[in-house]
């Protein structure tokens, strides 16, 4: 294909195009995210048509073009196009709202068109509006969709970008000029980062009644073991919906902008169906658990949820729900295997994971004191917060060092280790390690997450082995 001959016009779509995000999809979650009762707003607006819901959402969002993922390729694509006199269109079936903010903000066009709140521009009208405009055959296309075939036959030539190779033959068939712009390859990497599959580790929780009541035959190690496959399914679809609602804060921070959806590798309308389709797997798979082992995890969904959409906003009672969520693990491994669970190890989770939270705003909230912010985004805190969420932590994690003290002085211990003088080294290296991990939180060292942290910290694996060895030492006779 011959580029940009001088006032030669380029007509280029936005979703999946000039964006790595759909703003129909990107418009919904955060619309969501700032009232819970956008669904059913977005269904009834649908009633009147697309358009009418790309219209009622656009006026309930305001998008930040800056931090949202262009496509740099196709941006040096069309910035080139210009350089050598050639006109650029946006014509996209996204609000006209929207399409002229991201106009404004890249500087790259010279007109600028969308959907108007009674007609969606897209497919056979985006058509048949760029013919009405420039004539058939006056303007090159850009676009990825099925949905552009139409207005590739009306086009002088087309411009592919990342088409699957169905949709690349179907263009190459139309007999035009033809350029394929492959920017982004395709890999499962990002659907498997999206996932977050390392986060899974946290569900080992489940295995923690079965170990503390020594429990160890193959019908209860089967039980555990499918009740972590359920919580790490389901745990992966809370984080997708979190990511989904999330999606401007994100992008907004140092590291977490690089997270699949934030980024664009996964597009929205996907991450949203892989969001529903594990979902629908984890309920499956907690229903061949049993029955109490469901009624758990329909409380884990219901109270992330929650927390997604309101709670992650509100002081302290965040942090305590953090807590609880990593409780429930716990209590799901307990409904999973039919193993009551004893109040010394409730208590000491309560505690010792209140500690982790507490751990987990601290770290939040030094990230936005060192790049200047007053608070952490997306939370209720401000930086003035920062020593008392500190003390939080230390307190929760020190009384959790407590709790384990006392359990390990307590007559239940003398049925299950023969040498439970031998557990208050556990108590030892937690506290030590609790200090350890506040300390350096303190000093920026910390990542978003202390479980992560942990897992890759060499002294904190080294604190688990001892823990390991103390546990071992308390059984031998």
């Amino acid at each position: 294909m011959t580029r940009n001959g001088t006032g030669q016009v380029l007509a280029v779509d936005l979703d999946g195009t000039l964006l790595r995000t759909d703003m129909l999809a990107e418009s919904f979650w955060a619309a969501t995210a700032a009232d819970s009762r956008t669904p059913l707003r977005a269904l009834a607006a649908l009633r009147r048509g697309r358009a009418a819901l790309k219209r009622m959402l656009a006026e309930r969002v305001v998008v930040d073009p800056a931090v949202l993922p262009y496509d740099a390729d196709v941006v040096a694509f069309v910035r080139d196009w210009r350089a050598r006199g050639g006109r650029t269109v946006l014509v996209t079936a996204s609000d006209t709202a929207i399409a002229r903010s991201i106009a404004a903000h890249l500087e790259l066009f010279d007109e600028v068109h969308g959907s108007d709140g009674a007609e969606n521009l897209k497919g056979a009208r985006k058509a048949a509006f760029l013919v009405a405009r420039f004539g058939t055959g006056g303007f090159v296309y850009a676009g990825d969709s099925r949905a552009d075939l139409p207005v590739w036959q009306a086009a002088a030539a087309a411009v592919t970008v990342n088409a699957s190779p169905r949709l690349r033959h179907a263009v190459d068939a139309l007999g035009l000029p033809v350029e394929h712009l492959r920017t982004l390859p395709p890999s499962a990497a990002p659907w498997i980062r999206a996932m977050r599959p390392h986060q899974w580790l946290k569900n080992l929780l489940v295995f923690l009644p079965m170990l503390a009541a020594h429990r160890f035959d193959g019908a209860t190690g089967l039980a555990s073991l499918l009740a972590f496959a359920a919580f790490s399914v389901i745990a992966s679809g809370v984080y997708l919906l979190n990511d989904l609602l999330d999606l401007a804060a994100d992008r907004a921070h140092p590291r977490k902008r690089f997270r699949p959806l934030a980024a664009g590798a996964l597009p929205i309308f996907r991450g949203s169906g892989l969001m529903a389709g594990l979902m629908a797997l984890g309920a499956v798979l907690s229903l061949l658990a049993g029955p109490p082992f469901a009624a758990v995890m329909l409380a884990y969904l219901l109270l992330t949820t929650a927390y997604s959409l309101v709670l992650k906003r509100r002081r302290v009672i965040d942090i305590a729900v953090l807590a609880g969520l990593y409780t429930l693990r716990i209590v799901a491994g307990g409904a999973a295997t039919g193993i009551p669970l004893s109040m010394w190890l409730l208590a000491f989770s309560i505690f010792f994971f209140f500690s982790l939270a507490a751990v987990k705003r601290q770290a939040e909230l030094v990230d936005s004191a060192a790049r200047g912010r007053l608070g952490a985004g997306g939370r209720g805190y401000v930086v003035e917060d920062l020593p008392v969420i500190s003390m939080m932590a230390v307190a929760s994690g020190y009384v959790s060092v407590l709790v384990m003290a006392l359990y390990v002085t307590s007559p239940a211990v003398l049925e299950l280790y023969a040498r439970p003088a031998a557990l208050g080294g556990i108590c030892c290296v937690l506290l030590y390690w609790i200090s350890r991990i506040v300390l350096l939180t303190h000093r920026g060292e910390m990542l978003d997450d202390p479980v992560v942290f942990a897992l890759r910290d060499p002294v904190s694996r080294a604190c688990l082995g001892l823990i390991l060895l103390f546990a071992l030492a308390g059984t031998l006779p």
